[in-house]
């Protein structure tokens, strides 16, 4: 069965940076458009990020572009977020997504099919 385990959260000040992980089995991953969601508490969940399989394409919410860098190593099964000037607001836990081919948006929920448990990003003012 498709399994994604996120990896890399933690606690960090604000400025700092971490790197998120993605490790996906089960799926044809080099051919799989994959994204990260987050959300914060009494939030709902909010896209982040999305690569396209060839990792030619990606997308970012407005609140990251130019802090935040989605990747992946197809060789690896893994997707990667590397999240750089945090800030308080990006606050949240952290999922990564794999896209159904040909349905909905990539920046909607609507559109992914299989999910991670997530990963805690805590960032202190």
């Amino acid at each position: 069965q498709v399994q994604l385990v996120e990896s890399g959260g933690g606690v960090v000040q604000a400025g700092g940076s971490l790197r998120l992980s993605c490790a996906a089995s089960g799926l044809t991953f080099s051919s799989s458009t994959m994204a990260w969601f987050h959300q914060a508490p009494g939030k709902e969940r909010a896209f982040v990020a999305a690569i396209s399989g060839s990792g030619g394409s990606t997308y970012y919410a407005d609140s990251v572009k130019g802090r935040f860098t989605i990747s992946r190593d197809n060789a690896k099964n893994t997707v990667y977020l590397q999240m750089n000037s945090l800030k308080p607001e990006d606050t949240a836990v952290y999922y990564c997504a794999r896209k159904q081919s040909g349905i909905g948006t990539y920046y909607a929920l609507l559109g992914y099919n299989y999910w991670g448990q997530g990963t805690q990003v805590t960032v202190s003012s």
